[in-house]
């Protein structure tokens, strides 16, 4: 990597119209336009022609986690199959199939704490082998391809197979669990094969396998209590006929447009936001462009991450068709649109991705569920695996969503606990799909995560072999997980220990209250986090607003309608909240026959808020938006019983 690129990386930008977010990917104004590298020609990739009747580890599913998974796995000596049944020919998946080819980097936080210019991402091992031969965090998905290729063919310990039509567990059940213990493989021509194996690793994007097994998880945000929406799908489209001097008019605009959101390197170009909004889309309930998240290729074409998809369903094929459909209707209209900007007026349109990038489908029920809560208080973990530094990214829902950035981290360990499953031993699940609440997910769904997630997969297969223990029992024995550490810092990883000085935030009065908005998901910190605005007014509008999401979560417990509350107020976006009006929206959040003026002295009287949050409101008459927090934390854990 050049001492350029390294400039360039790290600044966090907003793109796109309303909540259209994306971490940007390098300094304004320092834009090296020199032509791209020459192509690479693909490689195949040769299956086995012939699978073992057992292996030590099956790792299922050829995505960016499952090569580090396998690479692991082999690296420490166990025979190792690697296997795919979505009909592909490359390796890489969302990738290089996908044409995801942008990486939302774990950059180490505060930047500040680095010296001059250095730019530093976290966790290391495997994907930074990876990642130092490729053209940067954007890359040609050729070589991208090509480079995870060759780590695999250069292990003799795996066995690559891509010619599967189904892959399914093979599960006994014994007194205390159920345990993965093989797996049952249908070839394209329609023969089976028994394998059997001591391990299996799950690195499918949606965790299919897993849930195959046996496995519980939570789907899209039904952990918010919001059963019927996810994060919208995209599929991103290549356009042909950019050239350098093209190129060099993209850089022009985004360098030169007065926008700090804005930019270019030699790879990526991020911006054209303003002019999304005014794109109007054919299929207004179920398309949106946002701003343009642009990779570069090598033959004078370019990626583009930019069409979000609504209502999709992740773990439907018959969606996830429908979805290909909307774009294939509404990215030639796009490009239309864009051949009005000079820099594009000879793209053309050269193919949309065959599989869709889906941000969200199922989320795991393992031993530990990453939380919100630890990104906000960049907590370390006794069995940390892996590190987690990009925002907590949630892309729209709905047309009419904004999306949100709920915390920015500076930096969060993943415990080897969220890759084991609750109830089923023999497996650890790997990737987006792994054991994280769905606001936790927002970042810890990124690749290098994943691809941490993976290299200590490998390492735990291998110590439960020579240990003779389960995952659950690993999971449970801190000398075992220290010489797990060890071992992955040893093999390449940087997954030490970590202190750092906590946010002021933290130090706020109202701090406990926040803590409970943010897990619930009503307060946004946005990059930075600074946006949290504790200190600020809140209005008898906001308040009804809150509970009601509230309500989403703990539907049984706040049973009535507090926007009744509101009758007689005149304009409550405009009423101040005073510590009355507060009460009374809690009182008839939860059904209780209480008048405005007895509605403070009744939740006090019933323990529903405390006598410590009302004497730490210095001004009744004026609540601000710490102050209903702390109301809204005190209601929740005294009727719920829930602790933040």
């Amino acid at each position: 990597m050049s001492r350029n690129w390294i400039l360039f990386v790290a600044v966090i930008v907003m793109l796109g119209i309303g909540g259209s977010w994306l971490y940007n990917k390098g300094m304004k104004g320092d834009t090296p336009l020199a032509a791209a590298p020459q192509r690479q020609e693909p490689k195949k990739v040769e299956s086995v022609d012939k699978l073992q009747d057992s292996y030590d580890v099956v790792v299922v599913g050829t995505d960016p986690e499952g090569i580090s998974a396998a690479v692991s796995a082999a690296r420490n000596g166990l025979k190792t199959l690697l296997i795919e049944s979505r009909d592909r020919e490359v390796l890489g998946g969302l990738m290089t199939v996908g044409w995801l080819n942008s990486i939302d980097m774990n950059w180490v936080k505060p930047k500040s704490n680095l010296p001059g210019n250095t730019q530093a991402y976290l966790n290391q091992g495997i994907f930074t082998e990876w990642y130092k031969q490729i053209e940067g965090h954007s890359f040609d998905i050729e070589t991208a391809a090509n480079g995870f290729y060759g780590l695999v063919s250069s292990e003799e310990n795996i066995d690559v197979f891509m010619q599967s039509q189904t892959i399914e567990p093979i599960v006994k059940q014994n007194d205390k669990s159920r345990v993965v213990n093989g797996v049952k493989v249908t070839t394209k021509d329609g023969k089976q094969h028994h394998i059997e194996a001591k391990a299996v690793i799950d690195a499918t994007q949606d965790a299919d396998f897993a849930a195959a097994a046996g496995v519980e998880f939570t789907i899209g945000r039904e952990d918010l209590g919001d059963i019927q929406s996810a994060m919208a799908v995209t599929a991103v489209f290549r356009l042909k006929n950019i050239d350098a001097k093209a190129w060099e008019l993209i850089s022009k605009r985004l360098n030169e447009d007065g926008n700090d959101g804005t930019g270019t390197d030699k790879m990526s170009a991020w911006g054209y936001g303003t002019e999304m909004k005014s794109y109007v889309p054919l299929n207004k309930e179920r398309a949106m462009m946002r701003g343009l998240n642009i990779g570069r290729q090598n033959d004078d074409t370019i990626l583009i991450n930019a069409l979000h998809i609504f209502g999709i369903d992740g773990l439907n094929p018959d969606s996830h068709k429908e979805a290909l459909d909307i774009a294939q209707e509404e990215i030639p209209n796009v490009v239309k649109y864009l051949n009005t900007f000079p820099e594009f007026k000879n793209a053309e349109l050269d193919g949309i991705a065959s599989e869709l990038y889906v941000r969200e489908a199922r989320h795991m029920k393992g031993l530990y569920r990453l939380s919100i809560i630890d990104l906000l208080e960049n907590r370390d973990q006794w069995d940390r695996i892996a590190f987690g530094s990009y925002p907590a990214d949630i892309q729209k829902t709905s047309p009419a969503d904004n999306g949100a950035i709920p915390v920015d981290p500076w930096r969060y360990a993943v415990p080897f606990r969220s890759i084991v499953p609750q109830a089923v031993d023999g497996l650890l699940v790997v990737g987006r799909s792994a054991s994280y609440d769905t606001l936790a997910h927002g970042s810890a769904r990124v690749i290098p995560t994943g691809m941490a997630e993976g290299q200590a997969a490998g390492v735990a297969v291998k110590l439960a072999k020579d240990h003779n223990v389960t995952f659950h029992e690993l999971s449970e024995s801190k000398p075992l997980i220290t010489e797990m550490q060890k071992q992955m810092n040893d093999q390449g990883m940087d997954i030490k220990p970590y202190t750092l000085n906590q946010p002021s935030f933290m130090e706020h009065k109202a701090y406990p209250g926040l803590k409970a908005a943010v897990y619930m998901g009503l307060a946004y910190g946005s990059y930075g986090n600074t946006a949290f605005d504790l200190d600020k007014a809140s209005n008898a509008q906001r308040m009804v607003n809150q509970i009601n999401n509230m309500k989403r979560i703990y539907a049984a417990n706040f049973t009535g309608v507090p926007s009744e509350a509101l009758k007689g107020v005149t304009e409550p976006a405009n009423e101040p909240l005073s510590l009355q009006q507060a009460s009374f929206t809690l009182v008839k959040a939860l059904g209780l026959n209480t008048n405005l003026d007895g509605a403070q002295a009744e939740l006090q009287s019933k323990g529903i808020i405390s006598q410590a949050t009302v004497d730490s409101i210095a001004d009744k008459q004026n609540l601000t938006n710490g102050d209903a927090f702390m109301l809204l934390k005190d209601a929740v854990s005294s009727i719920v019983g829930k602790q933040f």
